[in-house]
């Protein structure tokens, strides 16, 4: 098991008010809009074979993958959240998930995790009624999985039926090809777009801990220790630095694969909390939900389910998350 070993050179405290950050720009992953576009040509040849509503495929897709921008998406191809189960003789990959180190299915390319996932849901008798179901019934599919025990989280119903009405995904049902919307984050204007680029938290609002190897000082926010990145810095070179992986480098921060750093960027070198500091954080203009995620040092899939948003929405601006307890 590698450690983060850090020398101490020098310890002081100063007060750090989260709210004061300016979280970084997430320009760089996945909207809702690309995902479905990317996909629904694949959800609705799964429909034509199997059954299968294309509302419900891309729905199940992109709330269990956080629209394609998921560790476990990224890394495994793994776009629903499958596990290996006994009769798994695949590819696998190892993460945490109900319980420490779980074995998840990982396929060469997203097309395998699509063909796979009807393969999954057609060979099990539990969800057999559901093919009673009218293919155009996607209220009834979506109840018909959260009984079948697909996903664990009571609102997964009314989860996968906010998304594919906010998105249409039904119309994929009926072969009718939804008009084009724009995401949220596309919505924003490009001055707001821009404010939200390369403007990095205030370094004197966090507790400095200690200088670790390569020179490179060490903070800490909710009791998880963090770095500020460097010009031309990269997971490697943080990595290398702080005796740890680099793929912990964006696990701890949900980072995309291929998504750059920036000068300036909050980036932690241990595993984020499941619950902030402090109660609770207004949403604002230009923000997203990851970027509040760094800022409280609260890990993203936390942040989601205590404010029962489906992974991958963005809230509206003004809105209450709740940092500590779930939302009520």
């Amino acid at each position: 098991m590698n450690r983060i070993a850090f020398p101490i050179i020098a310890l002081f405290f100063m007060h750090f008010n989260p709210g004061d950050a300016n979280a970084q720009s997430s320009s760089s992953r996945i909207t809702y809009t690309e995902y479905i576009q990317t996909y629904k040509d694949i959800a609705i040849r799964k429909m034509n074979e199997y059954k299968i509503p294309a509302s419900i495929t891309l729905a199940q897709g992109l709330l269990e993958s956080g629209s394609g921008n998921s560790a476990l998406s990224v890394e495994a191809n793994n776009h629903f959240g499958i596990k290996c189960h006994k009769e798994w003789t695949g590819m696998t990959y190892t993460m945490d998930d109900d319980t420490k180190n779980e074995c998840f299915r990982k396929y060469a390319n997203p097309e395998e995790s699509y063909n796979d996932h009807s393969l999954f849901l057609t060979t099990r008798p539990r969800y057999a009624s559901l093919f009673e179901l009218d293919i155009k019934d996607y209220k009834g599919w979506a109840n018909g999985l959260k009984n079948a025990g697909y996903a664990t989280n009571p609102r997964y119903a009314d989860m996968l039926i906010k998304i594919i009405e906010e998105n249409e995904l039904y119309l994929y049902d009926r072969n009718i090809e939804p008009v084009a919307k724009k995401d949220k984050k596309e919505k924003t204007s490009e001055k707001e777009q821009k404010k939200g680029e390369g403007i990095n938290p205030d370094i004197s609002k966090f507790k400095f801990l200690e200088v670790a190897e390569g020179n490179r000082k060490i903070y800490i926010n909710n009791n998880v220790k963090l770095i500020f990145a460097r010009e031309d810095d990269n997971p490697q070179t943080i990595a290398h630095d702080l005796g740890i992986h680099a793929f912990q480098v964006l696990q701890y921060n949900e980072l995309g694969k291929h998504e750059e750093l920036h000068e300036g960027q909050l980036i932690y070198v241990e595993p984020k909390k499941r619950k902030a500091s402090v109660e609770s954080h207004v949403f604002r203009s230009g923000e997203t939900m990851r970027d509040v995620s760094q800022l409280y040092a609260i890990k993203l899939k936390s942040l989601y389910k205590k404010n029962k948003i489906a992974e991958g929405h963005e809230p509206e601006s003004g809105t209450k998350l709740f940092l500590k307890k779930n939302k009520p």
